[in-house]
């Protein structure tokens, strides 16, 4: 039986320093009166001013010829695979991969395709595992159809691509005639961190996609980029998965707002996060992995406190923070300041103190 998501118990105290993830984010002020002046009209019609506005913007921002908005980042993932392969093809990703992860099964369950598992360190591989994972091409084997990538890598740790490494993986995938996709949830904390211009650090990709929800701050929304051929066969998938958002202006305009308002300030998340990890650092019985942008890995086995016991004392004081594979992740966003970083550090110090 599948269960909903917990709620929190009734006497558990507000939560003051979300370090849960960057999803938890909430809109600004000046967000929602970006929205709430919106320009709309019935996307299915394609007389959305702002979708189109927000889809142009993001096509032209990734080098790409077309966008389609839609609701998340986990549809973008299944709309590119459902288009670019075929039901039996094979996908190559690494096995840290969201879509192996935490996409409930879709891709069995609806794309049709099996996943190829790569290793590599921190969420990537190079080209010579890619050229390891080449199968003969006979009726034996599943015809190979894409790579995928994520950028950032977020089981990897926030791990962020080098550029050489991601065309040096894409020129092999392109050698054999699949397509290329990347998982640009956190792409834009990959570009801030690395100094690349998105375009320039998807060029080798034939799709890519952009989440808003998570340090852009936006309440829903990712859009799916490519050639005009492939958002066009893109658009066809959406329909069959749920159709159009019809006023979705009123959401574009929070991406929008977000593109604006919200991108250059991620160096602060990622100074915030190497605080954190400096802090953290500092405890005796805790390892931390040194962060690339605003995820930052921890392991508490040496403290001698559990991950669940571990959390539940923290949020007891009003701090929410995830643990992901046996490891403690805190995620830094624009709802985190520099003043709950030391909070944050000092109240951990506490608890394993306690322990």
């Amino acid at each position: 039986m599948v269960h909903a998501p917990n709620r929190p118990p009734a006497d558990a105290p507000p939560v003051r320093i979300n370090l849960y993830s960057d999803t938890q984010t909430r809109p600004t002020p000046a967000m929602k009166d970006a929205m709430m002046v919106a320009e709309m009209g019935d996307e299915q019609h394609g007389d959305d001013p702002t979708v189109h506005a927000l889809c142009d913007r993001m096509a032209a921002l990734m080098g790409k010829e077309a966008a389609v908005f839609l609701p998340s980042g986990t549809m973008c993932n299944v709309i590119a695979i459902l288009t670019h392969c075929r039901k039996g093809d094979e996908v190559l990703a690494h096995e840290t991969s969201h879509i192996l992860h935490s996409e409930g099964g879709t891709h069995a369950a609806l794309t049709g395709v099996q996943i190829m598992p790569l290793k590599g360190p921190r969420g990537m591989f190079t080209a010579d595992d890619v050229r390891a994972g080449i199968r003969p091409k006979t009726r034996y084997a599943p015809p190979q159809r894409m790579l995928e990538v994520e950028q950032t890598a977020n089981i990897g740790g926030g791990a962020v691509w080098p550029l050489e490494q991601l065309n040096a993986v894409a020129a092999v995938a392109h050698e054999q005639g699949w397509a290329t996709h990347m998982d640009g949830a956190r792409l834009m904390n990959a570009c801030v961190a690395a100094g690349i211009a998105p375009a320039e650090m998807v060029a080798g990709f034939d799709s890519v996609w952009l989440d808003f929800t998570k340090g852009l701050g936006a309440p829903l929304g990712a859009v799916l980029c490519g050639s005009a051929e492939f958002i066009g066969d893109a658009w066809r998938w959406k329909q069959r998965l749920g159709g159009s958002m019809r006023q979705a202006g009123i959401c574009a305009a929070a991406c929008l707002y977000s593109l604006d308002h919200h991108v250059e300030r991620l160096a602060e998340d990622h100074a915030n996060a190497k605080a954190l990890a400096r802090g953290l650092a500092q405890i005796p019985g805790i390892t931390v992995e040194t962060p690339d942008t605003n995820l930052v890995f921890f392991d508490i086995r040496e403290t001698g406190i559990g991950l669940d016991d571990f959390q539940n004392r923290l949020r007891s004081r009003g701090i929410m923070i995830s643990g992901l594979g046996g490891r403690v992740r805190a995620c830094t966003h624009l709802d985190v300041s520099a003043p709950m970083i030391e909070e944050a550090v000092a109240t951990i110090r506490e608890v394993v103190a306690a322990a």
